[in-house]
């Protein structure tokens, strides 16, 4: 039986409320993960996370100008490396906010699962 079968299944067989309920667990498309790590547990470290992340990214843009610009080989040598850190940093930080919208969307199909379970748990204590 395919995903959507077993999800029309289910919610025929809800009332109205918890059909609805069901299907706004469903999956999200990327604009809304992205959204919804700004709320919940770690909203305010994902504001944090972005305000330095944004630093970085200016600060690595700053560095890169002054990599082109800059004509003595040892300050050419001194942007070159603070562009690569400045790369890498943001790298790094941006994987932080792929791993929290992959948890964040792990802890959703756990949340799907359990309804699944109480639906199915009330219609065998009904039999």
């Amino acid at each position: 039986m395919k995903k959507e079968e077993i999800d029309k299944l289910i919610e025929e067989s809800l009332s109205k409320e918890d059909a609805q309920f069901y299907h706004d667990l469903d999956e999200q498309g990327m604009l809304k993960q992205w959204g919804g790590l700004y709320s919940g547990k770690l909203g305010k470290w994902a504001v944090v996370v972005t305000t330095f992340q944004i630093a970085i990214t200016l600060l690595a843009f700053w560095f890169g100008y002054k990599f082109f610009t800059v004509e003595d080989t040892i300050l050419m040598a001194k942007y070159g490396v603070g562009l690569l850190i400045g790369v890498i940093m943001n790298g790094l930080l941006k994987q932080w906010h792929w791993m929290q919208m992959d948890k964040n969307s792990i802890l959703l199909e756990v949340k799907r699962l359990e309804f699944q379970i109480a639906v199915l748990t009330e219609k065998l204590s009904d039999k």
